[in-house]
């Protein structure tokens, strides 16, 4: 099919076009263009001339009622002059109106065969420019389009099976068997909305709110390949359509609060997420107090639901690029953190340290005091972690110079905090690599203070000195309590 369609002059979206709006950064790395509009051109041209009366006579509902069997096979726009396109344009929409079983795939194979060659001349004609499109015959081909794409979704593999505890990412994604034809239907809705002969004026009134809604809906499907279209179409939206862009960013909101706080399911987190990156890289500053409601209400709490490392790359992007926008956000960030850190799952705490240190980074001095008293707390919990992967994590942010630096400057409030643990980790710890960075370390604060080393070398020393007395206080404790108790019985 690919290669029918490259021979029509079908062409992919350029990577550089993707990038500047829309996409989330490459993996590793968190520099990322700019969101900008400047390559989202608007083209306030005079509105297209009106169909031929002999469309407008012929003027039926979106979809077709006639039997599929009676699709008909129409010319190539290039077999019939200029002034007859726009009717045979009104003709190819209609049969692409038409829905097929693709569960059989030997059913209809011809009356198939049609429509997808169909859509491949409406994806070349709008892609090639070759003439405007009549507004009424922008209005069917968005109708078409609705006809093709918005449907009910099947069921998720855990609601077939009621199995409840299956974790989303160990479920197999459903394959839209209609691909074939919807693809060249997100095809023609993306070249579409990227033409320059799009007139933004005419097309908000067929894309409209509902119209982006449903879109909005469709991001719940399990099939990539829909989420990835859906991905670039709605973010050009966002670009081309300035009147959409407060409902789009109030529509994502509301289908986050229904997935942390209801349902904790849903496929195209990654992809909306991905979709904000680039957003809140635009935003203007200073930032709006929306966009600071924005992260503390949706963004961060999206750390609490289960399958949070299936988003987690795409989530962090944004929590940093807040930061960054505006330093101040990061002690919210860091708090926020703590609120909703993982208490029996260490994959998940692995993930929340790993952007604890990207936040950490673009963090100043005085956001860091404000909240260094309970993250080291946290982090002293984390350092003395019997799973390894956790302590080896949280040893690592010494490695980062501008939090050693961070710490260095407040080491007075930060060594008795964590003192304990690293002593502990030392004499106990079962992991041998654990206790190697624990003992860098210690020597690293050794080199820092020696007199507050030494200090707190003594504190511990004494508490370890009381620790029998205090545990033969507890044991008398238990024993008062457990003959009161018997006296009761």
């Amino acid at each position: 099919m690919l290669n029918k369609i490259i021979k029509r002059g079908h062409k992919k979206v350029p990577k550089s076009e993707l990038s500047d709006f829309g996409h989330a950064p490459p993996s590793g790395g968190r520099n990322s263009g700019n969101v900008s509009t400047s390559d989202v051109v608007v083209n306030h041209a005079s509105r297209g001339n009106m169909v031929t009366n002999s469309i407008q006579s012929q003027k039926t509902p979106s979809v077709m009622t006639s039997a599929p069997g009676n699709i008909e096979n129409l010319p190539m726009f290039r077999d019939v002059p200029i002034s007859e396109r726009q009717v045979l344009f009104f003709r190819k929409v209609h049969i692409c109106c038409v829905q097929f079983d693709f569960n059989d795939t030997m059913k209809m194979v011809r009356e198939k065969e049609i429509k997808r060659q169909s859509l491949v001349e409406l994806v070349d004609y709008v892609q090639s420019g070759a003439g405007k499109i009549s507004e009424s015959n922008q209005e069917e081909m968005v109708q078409m389009i609705s006809v093709n794409i918005f449907r009910c979704l099947p069921p998720a593999s855990h609601e077939n099976t009621r199995s409840e505890n299956v974790e989303q990412e160990e479920d197999e994604p459903c394959l839209e068997p209609s691909w074939p034809h919807l693809q060249l239907v997100y095809e023609l809705l993306l070249r579409y909305v990227l033409s320059s002969d799009t007139d933004t004026k005419v097309a908000k009134r067929f894309i409209d709110h509902s119209f982006v809604l449903k879109l909005l809906d469709l991001f719940d499907s399990e099939d990539p390949r829909e989420r990835e279209y859906l991905k670039t179409i709605l973010h050009r939206v966002y670009g081309k359509f300035m009147v959409h862009r407060p409902f789009i960013r109030k529509a994502i909101n509301n289908i986050f609060y229904r997935f942390i706080y209801e349902t904790e399911r849903h496929s195209g987190t990654g992809e909306l997420l991905e979709i904000l990156g680039s957003i809140i890289n635009g935003f203007a500053l200073p930032l709006k107090e929306e966009h600071k409601l924005f992260l503390v209400r949706a963004l961060i709490p999206l750390h609490k639901p289960k399958p949070v490392a299936m988003y987690h790359q795409q989530l962090s992007y944004c929590i940093v690029q807040f930061v960054e926008k505006d330093y101040k956000l990061a002690d919210t960030v860091i708090r926020g953190l703590l609120k909703y850190w993982p208490v029996t799952n260490c994959q998940k705490e692995v993930l929340f340290l790993q952007e604890l240190e990207e936040v950490l980074e673009t963090t100043q001095a005085a956001e860091f005091q404000r909240c260094m008293v309970p993250l080291f707390r946290q982090i002293a919990r984390c350092l003395n972690s019997p799973h390894f992967q956790v302590a080896e994590r949280t040893l690592f942010l010494w490695n980062n110079e501008h939090i050693v630096g961070l710490i260095s400057q407040n080491r007075n409030v930060i060594l008795p905090i964590i003192f304990d643990a690293l002593q502990k980790n030392i004499d106990n710890h079962w992991n041998q690599a654990i206790h190697g960075l624990t003992v860098n370390v210690r020597k690293m604060f050794m080199e820092m203070d020696a007199d507050l080393f030494d200090e707190c070398q003594r504190q511990y020393s004494e508490k370890a000195a009381r620790a029998p007395e205090l545990e033969e206080q507890r044991e008398l404790r238990w024993q008062r309590l457990a003959a009161a108790a018997a006296q009761g019985c």
